[in-house]
């Protein structure tokens, strides 16, 4: 078997454990959701929602940082430095715990003063939108610190560990949800549910804790400061700073305009419409997630054209896989809100439909952001991408500042996300030699056509029936029926035809071997 074959086999190992974990987590969290929106309520649901993502605006140092460890261990794998990679951990160790005591102070002073005398929170509500502040930034620096650990497991492309720790936490936030929502005990629910969330994350973090220090050689507790990793690491850290916070200010900045301007019922319905998102956009994430790895080591080996390969096909498989479980919601949105939810605030209709295409758009570009933070040149792409991405936060409050509706904010970002997505390829095709115009006709045209081929069918039959359950369940079968189909005659090119033949006989045969 050719080192290719091997990597290809490894990818869909890890892609099917990652996929266990996610429809696990995705049955739970449907009806998770469900439960803590009517034992919070719709204005506590609201304030959970923008008072922990004010705490994550204070991650966009982090995130930076996550990004640079991911990116330096898994380059050393690549290149088989042992010594290196020991010196990447533990310098990222020091980095974190270093950056875990400036955000504690800034969360302190300044973020405690713009919750009680900025933010549109009733008086009534204000003590426990607090302690909810408290307990996310508790859980926010637990977290801070494990970003080398999870880091390493993705870097080791360890996903049955990482599934498994997935679905321990999973079903353990259900006990929490189902005591917040059916306990005979009387307490303010806000403030327990936040509490016992961050008991749940330290828990969590101590698991990853242990597994990599039993199974990683570079993960040992050790404080140790290499100055030429640490100046490395910041430089490709401070560029990919802009980005993260382009990234931030676009969601969780964008979700704090929403609460200056509407108040925190708009957040409840952005929070709705963003628990849908990221539930189908982990069919693709985890294919991602499994993928990336792949990309970065092919790139620190030199092989361009199996990484060219894998960065086309990537992008192309990760909005086939969204485009299958997205259409028939974006079709049916309010027949599914209403059986899973019956009751849901205004505009959370438009904001599932919203997201879901900004996402979609997104999702073309995962492949791209991973190979251009795999090249470690970053500075002119992160000043160009980033400073686009930054446009979220100005041109949404220019919109809510004249008077546009709350949609107009996943407009403006979706424009923004077709503009990111023209330049990232730009900046590779000068970095790396990315074939521009192959991209875009086996990528971007590519999925335009299997789109358009998919909907045509599920949306005729949309506008001859009427609203119910027979419709709902006609449209969403068309809708996976006819995605399936287009992906494998339009999307697919004959030798990836011929591999998903040849993968499905081996099941039948197996299934028949069974009987």
């Amino acid at each position: 078997m050719t080192t290719q074959q091997e990597n290809t086999k490894r990818i869909a190992k890890n892609t099917l454990m990652l996929y266990v974990r996610m429809l696990f987590g995705m049955l739970v969290s449907l009806y998770t959701s469900r439960v803590v929106l009517q034992a919070l309520g719709v204005e506590d649901y609201g304030i959970y929602n923008v008072v922990g993502g004010f705490v994550a605006m204070f991650s966009m140092i982090s995130s930076s940082l996550s990004s640079s460890v991911s990116r330096f261990l898994t380059f050393e794998l690549g290149r088989g430095d042992m010594e290196q990679l020991k010196k990447v951990f533990s310098t990222s160790l020091c980095i974190h715990l270093a950056l875990a005591g400036i955000v504690f102070l800034a969360a302190e002073s300044v973020g405690v003063w713009f919750l009680n005398t900025q933010m549109t929170i009733p008086a009534d509500r204000l003590y426990a939108a607090n302690w909810v502040f408290q307990a996310s930034l508790v859980a926010f620096m637990f977290g801070l610190f494990s970003v080398p650990y999870n880091a390493s497991i993705v870097a080791h492309e360890r996903m049955t560990a990482f599934a498994y720790i997935g679905i321990l936490d999973i079903i353990l936030r259900l006990f929490i949800i189902l005591f917040i929502a059916y306990t005979p005990f009387h307490f303010d629910r806000l403030i327990v549910y936040s509490l016992l969330l961050v008991v749940l994350g330290i828990s969590m973090q101590a698991v990853y804790w242990i597994y990599c220090k039993r199974h990683f050689e570079e993960c040992r507790l050790q404080f140790r400061f290499y100055r030429d990793t640490w100046k490395t690491m910041s430089a490709f850290a401070g560029w990919t700073f802009i980005g993260c916070t382009a990234g931030l200010l676009k969601e969780q900045g964008v979700n704090i305009l929403l609460n200056l301007f509407i108040g925190p019922v708009i957040n409840a319905a952005r929070a709705i419409a963003g628990s849908v998102n990221n539930v189908l956009y982990s069919f693709a994430s985890n294919f991602m997630t499994a993928l990336n790895p792949q990309i970065t080591k092919s790139y620190a080996a030199g092989d361009y054209s199996y990484m060219f390969s894998l960065v086309e096909r990537g992008s192309r498989f990760s909005y086939y896989i969204l485009l299958v479980f997205a259409l028939p919601v974006l079709f049916e949105t309010e027949f599914i809100l209403s059986l899973w939810l019956k009751n849901y605030p205004e505009h959370t209709v438009n904001f599932v439909r919203l997201v879901l295409l900004v996402t979609m758009c997104d999702v073309l570009s995962n492949t791209l952001i991973n190979l251009q933070t795999a090249t470690g040149n970053i500075r002119n792409y992160q000043i160009a991408v980033g400073g686009m991405l930054l446009m979220n936060f100005p041109l949404s409050y220019l919109c809510l500042k004249v008077g546009f509706l709350p949609e107009s904010v996943l407009i403006v970002a979706l424009v923004v996300a077709v503009c990111c997505l023209l330049l990232r390829l730009l900046f590779l095709r000068r970095m790396v030699g990315l074939p521009v115009r192959r991209y875009l006709y086996k990528v971007c045209a590519n999925v335009v056509v299997v789109t358009s081929a998919a909907l045509l069918l599920p949306l005729l039959f949309m506008w001859q029936m009427q609203d119910g359950f027979l419709r709902f369940f006609v449209v969403s079968l068309l809708s996976v029926f006819c995605t399936i189909s287009s992906v494998y005659w339009i999307g697919c090119t004959s030798h990836e035809r011929d591999f998903i033949k040849t993968k499905i006989l081996i099941v039948i045969k197996n299934k028949i071997c069974l009987l």
